[in-house]
C-alpha cells in the first residue's frame, strides 16, 4: 500500500492514524503505518515531553507526527480569564441544570478539570510546538485549518511536513495558498470537527482543487476496501481516527464509554456544537440533545463553549454518567464492535485492501479479455 507520500515519509503502508493515545500512535508506526499523536489534551508542556520521550523509545526509529489545534481566528491581547468572563450567566445556569437533573457529583476540592483543553487557546498550541520541535517528528497537522504562516515556516525549517484538514475544496485551496504540504480531506462522516460534504464526494473534489499537492482521505474509513476506494479517488493515503478508540492500547479511562462505543451503530452519532462551539461529530447523548434543543440557550462560539463545559465534561467522565457520557467519534463506530489490538486492526485493513485490489484487477482483466 505504497504511494509517493508514504515513500517520502518512509512508511510501508499509506495509513495515517490519528489518536490522542501515545501507545496507539506508537503501535501504528511499528505496524508500518504513520502514527499521529493528538496534542490537544496536553495543557502542560512537560506532559507532552514525557510522552514524546516514550514515543521515541517505542517507535523503533520509525516516523511519526503530531496534531495540534490552532483556531483560525486569534484573539489578541486577551487572557483566558477575560475570555471566560464573556460566558453569559444563563449558560452557566443551564450547565448546572443538566448536571443537577442527572445528579452528577462535583469534583474534589482542588481537582483540576481534565477537559480544560476544550477552550483551545492558541498559546497552548504554541507551547506544545516549543516542545515538539525538539523531537524528530516528521509531520505537523492542524485540526482547524492552516496554522499561522510563522508556524509553517518553523516546521519547514525543521524539515517537518505540514498538513491541514479541509472540509471543502475552497478550504483546500486556501491551505495550498498558505504553503501547507498535505491536505486531509475530511468528510461529513468523520469524528470531531467536520464540514457538510461526504467523503466520497469531497476527496475527488479536493484532489482536483489542489493539483499535485498530496491529499489524504478521512471520514468514515475503517476498512481496507475503503482505503482502496480512497486511493482510486486520487488520495495518497487514508487518515483514520475513530477506529482506534476501541483498540486494546487506547486509554479511554472508562469501561462504560468503551461499552457505549462497542454497542453504537453508525446512526448513533450527531454533529453538534455541544463540545466546542463548532460542529463536531460525537456520540449522541442526553448532553448533546440538551444543547441542540431549540428551547435551550444554544451553544456558544469557540472558545467560549469549550471553557463553559470543561468542568462538566470532566465530572461526566469521572463518574461515568451513562446518559450524558460521550466522545467525539465518526459514523465508522458501527464497525467498532470488538476490542482488538492495533496490530490486529491494521492487519485487517491491509488484508481488506488486498482483497479490493484483487477484485478490481479481476474485473479489469475480465473486461480486457472481452
Amino acid at each position: 500500500m505504497k504511494t509517493e507520500l508514504s515513500q517520502k515519509l518512509g512508511v510501508e503502508h499509506a495509513i495515517f492514524g490519528f489518536t490522542p493515545f501515545p501507545a496507539v500512535a506508537a503501535a501504528l508506526t511499528r505496524a508500518g503505518g504513520f502514527g499521529v499523536l493528538g496534542a490537544v489534551r496536553y495543557t502542560a508542556p512537560d506532559d507532552l515531553a514525557r510522552d514524546l520521550d516514550w514515543m521515541q523509545e517505542h517507535t523503533a526509529g520509525k516516523p511519526y507526527g503530531l496534531d495540534v489545534v490552532m483556531p483560525a481566528k486569534k484573539v489578541e491581547g486577551v487572557t483566558e480569564a477575560e475570555v471566560e468572563a464573556m460566558i453569559p450567566a444563563g449558560h452557566r445556569r443551564y450547565v448546572q441544570e443538566i448536571l443537577g437533573k442527572h445528579h452528577v457529583p462535583g469534583l474534589a476540592e482542588g481537582e483540576a478539570s481534565g477537559w480544560r483543553i476544550t477552550g483551545w487557546m492558541e498559546e497552548v498550541a504554541r507551547n506544545q510546538l516549543d516542545v515538539a520541535f525538539d523531537y524528530p517528528i516528521r509531520l505537523l497537522a492542524n485540526a482547524l485549518g492552516s496554522p499561522p504562516a510563522d508556524v509553517i515556516a518553523r516546521a519547514h525549517a525543521h524539515d517537518v511536513l505540514v498538513a491541514a484538514l479541509a472540509g471543502s475544496p475552497k478550504h483546500a485551496r486556501r491551505h495550498a495558498e498558505a504553503g501547507i504540504d498535505i491536505v486531509v480531506a475530511q468528510g461529513y462522516e468523520a469524528g470531531g470537527h467536520t464540514g457538510e460534504i461526504a467523503t466520497m464526494v469531497l476527496v475527488p473534489e479536493v484532489v482536483d482543487a489542489v493539483g499535485e499537492l498530496p491529499v489524504l482521505a478521512a471520514g468514515g474509513i475503517g476498512s481496507g476496501e475503503q482505503i482502496a476506494a480512497a486511493l482510486a479517488l486520487g488520495a495518497q493515503g487514508a487518515w483514520l481516527g475513530s477506529i482506534w478508540l476501541t483498540t486494546e492500547e487506547a486509554d479511554l479511562h472508562s469501561r462504560a464509554l468503551t461499552a457505549k462505543l462497542l454497542a453504537a451503530g453508525s446512526g448513533d452519532t450527531v454533529r453538534s456544537r455541544a463540545l466546542t462551539g463548532k460542529p463536531a461529530r460525537q456520540l449522541r447523548t442526553e448532553w448533546t440533545d440538551a444543547w441542540d434543543d431549540p428551547s435551550g440557550p444554544g451553544a456558544l462560539p469557540m472558545p467560549l463553549q469549550g471553557l463553559l463545559v470543561a468542568e462538566a465534561n470532566s465530572r461526566i467522565q469521572k463518574y461515568e454518567v451513562e446518559p450524558l457520557l460521550g466522545t467525539p467519534v465518526g459514523q465508522i463506530v458501527g464497525r467498532m464492535n470488538s476490542e482488538r489490538s492495533v496490530q490486529a486492526v491494521f492487519d485487517e485493513l491491509t488484508r481488506g485492501f488486498e482483497r479490493a485490489v484483487t477484485r478490481i484487477n479481476h474485473i479489469a482483466g475480465r473486461n480486457e479479455g472481452a
